[in-house]
């Protein structure tokens, strides 16, 4: 009986032994080709996510899952909910429209100066460029607020492109006891009161000038410069030299 023992163990042994090498072997060993399911609705299939058959949602589709949700807003009326999505209306200021006669036109002229003299009316608000054959060249101005008006004759210069603005002292402290605060000093610019040019009068402190609010040309509105719309400036600019002759009267 023994006997018999031994030998059933002994077999078991060489089996066991057997299989172990066997396994051992099998790890590089050649496998047979892995047999793929036609069933295309198969679990393992349908996480390919490019196997054929297979429409995957597009991201506009799939709606990220939120953590949180967001509290739920109280309904608001029509007209608030309208107002609170509109933008405020931006608030137009109406300017008063510049009379089309200070445009600039050629006229007759029958004075007693001669061509190329600049000519300033400071009660018609008109200026003249004075040309040969009695005609001459107008352009409608801003001249003297009551208080500030002047007459005399002084020679152009000097002649400046957007130019700087410094207010006098005197204008400074004057407009700061309306409330109106100046700057000391205003570099050229679309901002900048004085305009596109300005042709400076003889030592004085008055100038002709462009202006910021053309809708004033044809009114006693200046400190004593002579005010101009800046398309009107520059052509006047382009037609005189320093050293003409200014008469205002």
């Amino acid at each position: 009986m023994k006997s018999v023992f031994l030998s059933l163990f002994g077999a078991a042994a060489m089996v066991a032994a057997g299989v172990t090498a066997s396994s051992a072997n099998d790890r590089y060993a050649d496998r047979p080709p892995v047999m793929v399911s036609p069933d295309l609705s198969a679990p393992w299939v349908l996480q390919l996510g490019d196997a054929p058959g297979i429409v995957r949602q597009s991201r506009q589709e799939v709606q990220p899952q939120r953590r949180y949700r967001r509290q739920a807003q109280p309904e608001q009326p029509d007209r608030l909910r309208t107002a609170a999505v509109q933008a405020p209306a931006k608030r137009m200021v109406a300017r008063p429209q510049m009379n089309p006669v200070y445009l600039p036109q050629q006229v007759a002229y029958d004075g007693p100066q001669k061509p190329g003299t600049i000519v300033i009316d400071t009660t018609q608000n008109f200026l003249y460029l004075v040309g040969k054959n009695g005609k001459a060249r107008r352009y409608g101005v801003g001249t003297g607020k009551p208080g500030f008006e002047w007459s005399g004759a002084h020679k152009i210069t000097n002649k400046r492109v957007w130019p700087d603005w410094r207010p006098p002292a005197a204008m400074i402290k004057r407009e700061a006891a309306k409330g109106r605060y100046l700057p000391t000093y205003l570099a050229g610019g679309m901002e900048n009161p004085l305009g596109a040019r300005a042709l400076y009068l003889g030592s004085t402190e008055y100038r002709i000038h462009g202006t910021n609010e053309p809708w004033t040309i044809g009114g006693a509105v200046s400190s004593g410069c002579i005010r101009m719309r800046n398309e009107d400036v520059v052509d006047l600019y382009e037609r005189v030299n320093v050293g003409t002759t200014v008469v205002v009267m």
